[in-house]
């Protein structure tokens, strides 16, 4: 890690930024640092996939503490999630090792579903307004036993997409937990999506450091600007008025 070195500081802005992003709204570990790392720093999709999932664990793990610590985590949500999600996750793992394709293949395979993901993530939060007054008008409220089935299977589709991409964690959980629970605060939304990454993004990254996809001296350089700002951003969301909140929410994808 050489200090001297202006690439070395724009991981360490890159990783701050994404990190207090993700504090304040769970949106932007996935969706902003891979296509960073990849886009602006060239590293291989492979490696970028990998090494942001092992980022986003450690420095969601960080905001949980604080996400904890103000009591905005709705811990039945993350069991929700998780039951769903982590086994997906190595299912997902499972096959790309069973696949045995070489390293350009994968690369190939990662960069179109991540390409894929992406757009759909962004336009879930594009039109997020849309589809809460569509969900709200076809659908209603839905019964304490419906919403836990639909939470599992949200779980499921996240724990595929993030295994294989690392996106989808936070902008597609928050808009669906905001479609499942629509009473909660979003300062609750965002603490539950944050704490149900730590295990996700964990197992995820730790299947890509079995396959060899994990740049570890990358992974520490992001670390130290990410954990600061995920403390700061996760100590600010409770205090950030709810409308301010929900516009930053709806701003972030245009970053």
């Amino acid at each position: 890690m050489d200090f001297t070195s202006p690439e070395t500081w724009l991981y360490i802005a890159s990783g701050f930024l994404v990190g207090m992003l993700v504090g304040l709204t769970g949106v932007g570990g996935g969706s902003l640092m891979t296509p960073i790392l990849i886009l602006l720093f060239h590293v291989q999709p492979i490696a970028a996939v990998g090494t942001d999932l092992l980022y986003a664990s450690i420095t969601k793990t960080a905001g949980s503490f604080v996400h904890g610590f103000n009591k905005t985590i709705d811990w039945r949500i993350v069991v929700r999630l998780a039951t769903g999600s982590v086994p997906a996750a190595v299912a997902a793992l499972l096959t790309l090792h069973l696949l045995g394709i070489d390293a350009k293949a994968t690369n190939a395979v990662i960069t179109k579903i991540l390409g894929g993901a992406l757009y759909f993530t962004s336009a879930a939060l594009l039109f997020r307004p849309i589809l809460l007054n569509y969900y709200g008008r076809t659908v209603g409220t839905l019964s304490e036993a419906t919403t836990r089935r639909y939470t599992i299977l949200t779980g499921v589709v996240l724990g595929a997409l993030v295994a294989i991409s690392s996106v989808g964690a936070g902008a597609l959980g928050v808009t669906a937990l905001i479609l499942l629970y629509p009473k909660l605060p979003i300062s609750r939304i965002v603490g539950s999506d944050i704490a149900h990454a730590v295990p996700l993004t964990l197992v995820a990254g730790m299947g890509h450091w079995l396959l060899g996809s994990v740049n570890f001296s990358l992974l520490g350089t992001l670390l130290i600007g990410s954990v600061p700002g995920i403390f700061i951003g996760s100590h600010l969301a409770p205090r950030i008025p709810e409308l301010a909140l929900r516009l930053l929410l709806a701003a972030t994808p245009a970053l």
